[in-house]
């Protein structure tokens, strides 16, 4: 699957962002919540589908699971999912960088 020069969803972007640190589902809510101020509430779908590709593009993986309990999932980033962060990272500078130079009539 090529992805290389997709930007991502701000979804992917802050499940990535989260899973810095093994977190469970509920938890990665909260602290998206959490960082954008409430701007951004994702809910369980939009969740759960996120967390599907990034498992199947290996940028997440399962760090543990507690047996008998489909919620008690804690997931974290791999290598390639900081490889993959660090780019839109970068875009995004370059976004930000050439929108500030029209602001500043450059």
């Amino acid at each position: 699957m090529e992805t290389k020069n997709q930007p991502l969803t701000e979804a992917l972007f802050y499940i990535l962002l989260s899973t810095r640190k093994p977190v469970h589902g509920y938890g990665i809510i909260q602290e998206v919540e959490e960082l954008t101020g409430g701007r951004v509430s994702l809910g369980p779908g939009t969740l759960y589908g996120a967390i599907n590709t990034l498992l199947e593009r290996n940028w997440i993986v399962l760090h543990s699971a507690e047996l008998g309990s489909r919620r008690k999932k804690e997931y974290v980033i791999t290598p390639q999912g900081r490889e993959a962060f660090g780019v839109e990272m970068r875009r995004l500078r370059e976004l930000v960088q050439n929108g500030e130079k029209m602001e500043d009539g450059a």
